[in-house]
């Protein structure tokens, strides 16, 4: 059990009861518990299988190459249209994790054979990006924030897209959105570190300072 884990657990001020109890259903999968992204994350042999997050309607398991899972019960959920690999499990209560506990250590050990095997997901790079309303007034007002986007690779391109689309409230996107602005006209990735130490990591947690 991770100590920063523990500290966001602890702090969480929604849907605690129900991601302590993901987390002993991941732990049990003997996956190794991280922070990234700002959430616990459930690794094997350094590759991401899936994440605990919370939302204002829900709290969900996101695994991370979900579109590969063979999801015989058709409980994933694709998060939006620009989503080609991560699927959900969503859960409102307590209740209903414990109903699913045998099935959804079913689906993390199917997430392991997947990374196992060494599996991709064949990103369709032809598909248009549907970027948040609040994203394209800012590409509009900002000619050179847009220019440098556009010279971002398909795969940073979608980063940013999912992580500012991802909030339900355009203030909460605003506030991704302007946190971001430096990176993206520097040429960065969401996960890029900026801070010299490391030309990549999950996400600068406060032993490296992000330059902005």
């Amino acid at each position: 059990m991770n100590p920063k884990v523990d500290e966001y657990m602890n702090s969480a001020q929604k849907w605690q009861e129900e991601m302590l109890k993901l987390r002993t259903i991941v732990l049990d999968c003997h996956l190794t518990e991280e922070v990234k992204w700002g959430q616990p994350c459930y690794t094997f042999k350094n590759s991401n299988i899936v994440l605990i997050h919370g939302f204002k309607e829900y709290c969900a398991l996101l695994f991370m190459k979900g579109a590969l899972l063979s999801d015989t019960h058709g409980i994933l959920i694709q998060q939006t249209e620009n989503v080609q690999a991560g699927r959900q499990i969503r859960f409102i209560n307590v209740k209903e994790i414990e109903q699913q506990e045998t099935l959804l250590k079913a689906y993390i050990y199917e997430a392991i054979e997947v990374e196992k095997a060494g599996l991709k997901v064949n990103f369709n790079k032809d598909v248009e990006l549907v970027l948040p309303e609040e994203f394209r007034k800012k590409l509009e007002e900002m000619p050179l924030l847009k220019s440098a986007f556009e010279a971002l690779t398909p795969g940073r391109q979608r980063a940013y897209n999912l992580y500012f689309s991802t909030p339900k409230q355009s203030k909460t996107r605003e506030s991704r959105i302007e946190n971001y602005i430096p990176k993206i006209i520097n040429g960065k990735g969401l996960n890029d570190c900026t801070c010299g130490l490391s030309k990549r990591l999950p996400m600068c947690d406060g032993s490296h300072k992000i330059i902005r």
